[in-house]
């Protein structure tokens, strides 16, 4: 249980700061909440990749890392929305 926990913290460090790297332009997320969107997108990754089978090999399972990898970019994407957004305020530009 414990080495599941420290494995998902590492994975998901890792894949949050590819998924960073991948996404063009700047995004205006902290450390902590890059690696919490990479530590959700190895869980998720990891928990589709069980149910559609993909995780069922010996060694490496590179599917389920770009599975993960994706699911991170998906939520940097998401992060980096939902906090342009707010600043923005109404949307409009006066004239």
């Amino acid at each position: 249980m414990i080495g599941a926990i420290v494995s998902a913290i590492v994975i998901g460090a890792i894949v949050g700061a590819l998924a960073r790297l991948i996404v063009p332009g700047k995004q205006n997320m902290s450390i902590g909440l890059t690696l919490v969107v990479g530590i959700v997108a190895a869980l998720l990754g990891t928990l589709i990749a069980h149910i559609v089978g993909l995780a069922d090999t010996r060694g490496i399972d590179w599917l389920e890392h770009l599975l993960q990898l994706v699911l991170a970019v998906a939520g940097v994407l998401l992060v980096t929305r939902m906090t342009t957004g707010k600043a923005g305020g109404s949307g409009t530009t006066p004239t």
